[in-house]
């Protein structure tokens, strides 16, 4: 059995929309046993899917072809998670360094972001006491 790339993806759980499935094919997201595809490619039992999901690369093997979506138990019947260890921890670093990539265009920074940076540069090691001037010691 066969199914096309872009509704197993939907299908899998991959992606929530089919759409959004379809343009990470476009955008060479994916890969069909390390060849970039399109949407429209059928995937078969067997085949190596590697999505790339900024920052890391998930890659699954086909179970099962499937083009209508099924409940989140069920989806270890449909593929298997073969994703690297290397690429989960590169997941985790970056989500320790707390560094947060704003695309171009994406305006202006937050409230929530503002805060952020403001204690990530704030001075560590000095109390607002310190900046203050002596008081004279009255007689």
């Amino acid at each position: 059995m066969e199914a096309r790339l872009d509704k197993w993806l939907w299908a899998a759980r991959i992606f929530k929309t089919r759409t959004l499935a379809s343009d990470a094919c476009k955008n060479n997201r994916v890969t069909i046993n390390g060849a970039l595809s399109k949407p429209a490619r059928s995937v078969k039992v067997g085949d190596e899917i590697g999505v790339r999901k900024s920052p890391i690369t998930y890659t699954f093997r086909i179970k099962q072809a499937i083009e209508k979506r099924v409940g989140a138990k069920l989806l270890p019947d449909v593929y298997e998670n073969i994703t690297a260890a290397d690429q989960y921890e590169l997941l985790e670093m970056s989500k320790i360094s707390g560094f947060v990539n704003r695309a171009k265009g994406m305006g202006r920074p937050t409230k929530k972001d503002r805060r952020e940076m403001e204690e990530f540069t704030a001075p560590m090691f000095f109390d607002d006491d310190f900046f203050e001037e002596p008081e004279d010691e009255e007689e």
